[in-house]
């Protein structure tokens, strides 16, 4: 499904990717670990086509189509959905409102027909509810007031309602207390456990992966994969650093 061959990419004329290869294949999990500043933030956003991100060698596709030739829009379309680790504040600007634009949009990109006031409610609803989340929260402006637990609780829901096909979740359990790390991990296996989706999973620590079980692990270092293995290789990481992963 994503497929990540020798990328290099600079941010104000920094190299931060170095060579980045990897293949996320349809219905599986992938990790990827390491130390602050490795390059796993500016790989997601290089992905999801954030501005100021400039890809300088190698490429990435998504369902064999050209992702970097994609504005940023038409990605969304094709189904990838980027998690921040810190997610916005939007004032003024009732977080219903957002997603019903935001779904009708893709829907509209796709050629398919958009979601009424009505049909939109109860899929928000419904979506709020598998998370534990009071819909009356998503009546607020964008996450403003929101905890950061609240956060990415309204973060899973839009996961949930926009119903992507490949994931790209950058330190998700950042800030969570364990009754929400445990609320998001099964808000993720619940939404993308599919045969037909995909998700790659940015995080710092091993706990997350309790919860959402990776099929790959992988180690980014001074912006390059310098180690896969399997779920055991989070443990490892966890009892001995990253220090010894990136020899």
């Amino acid at each position: 499904m994503l497929r990540i061959e020798n990328l290099h990419a600079t941010v104000a004329d920094n190299p931060i990717l170095n060579g980045v290869s990897l293949h996320v294949p349809a219905g599986e999990v992938h990790a990827i670990m390491g130390p602050n500043g490795s390059g796993k933030s500016t790989l997601a956003y290089v992905l999801a086509g954030r501005p100021g991100y400039e890809v300088s060698e190698g490429g990435a596709t998504f369902d064999g189509a050209n992702l970097l030739a994609l504005e940023p829009h038409e990605r969304a379309a094709a189904g990838l959905f980027l998690g921040f680790q810190y997610p916005v504040e939007i004032p003024g600007v009732s977080m219903l409102q957002f997603l019903r634009e935001s779904l009708n949009a893709q829907r509209r990109a796709r050629g398919e027909a958009e979601l009424s006031g009505a049909e939109f409610i109860r899929l928000a609803r419904a979506q709020a509810s598998e998370l534990g989340m009071d819909v009356e929260m998503l009546k607020r402006p964008v996450n403003v007031g929101f905890s950061g637990g609240e956060k990415k609780r309204a973060e899973m829901v839009q996961m949930g309602i926009m119903a992507p096909r490949l994931a790209i979740l950058d330190e998700t359990d950042s800030g969570l207390d364990i009754d929400a790390l445990k609320s998001v991990g099964a808000g993720i296996n619940r939404i993308m456990r599919a045969p037909d989706k995909s998700v790659l999973l940015i995080t710092h620590y091993q706990r997350l992966l309790d919860y959402v079980q990776p099929d790959r692990v992988h180690v980014l270092s001074r912006g390059r994969i310098v180690r896969s293995g399997g779920a055991e290789l989070a443990h490892e990481l966890e009892r001995e650093g990253y220090a010894e992963a990136a020899v």
